[in-house]
């Protein structure tokens, strides 16, 4: 059997990995063998095969983590906007009781709602920065 078909065939075994898992990485590791099998077709020897397997899938895995880590880091849900939107919409809130948390009319209903860590209580217009459950997390606008 032909070196490239070797490399053919663990490729395919790796793509197949890779839906199975979900491990995007396992796909850079698939072009890497990908790349070798192109070098075994114009009959490069092995070490050559090797070099641009290792080349391509570990330059290619290295770049993709450095492009994820450029990336900013995604708010956790309950505080996102993008899965709610309530955060960053503005209450009014007349008074907090003495435990620092406050009733608020919102939405057509009253909603328990506590400020944020590091917030002072006093009566105003506050924003939604997380929605824990059922009780909003305010700061001071």
């Amino acid at each position: 059997m032909e070196d490239s078909t070797l490399w053919w065939l663990a490729t395919g075994a790796l793509v197949a990995a890779e839906l199975v898992t979900g491990t995007f990485y396992l796909l850079m590791l698939a072009a890497g063998l990908a790349a070798a099998a192109l070098v075994a077709h114009t009959g490069a020897t092995a070490p050559w095969q090797w070099v641009a397997a290792a080349l391509v899938g570990g330059g290619s895995t290295l770049l993709w983590r450095a492009f994820k880590r450029a990336q900013p880091s995604v708010a956790p849900a309950r505080a996102n906007r993008d899965v709610n939107m309530d955060i960053g919409e503005m209450v009014q809130v007349a008074a907090f009781k003495a435990d620092g948390t406050c009733s608020v009319h919102y939405r057509g209903a009253h909603w328990e709602a506590s400020l944020a860590a590091g917030e002072v209580a006093g009566a105003g217009a506050y924003r939604i920065a997380e929605v824990v459950g059922s009780r909003l997390i305010l700061k001071k606008n």
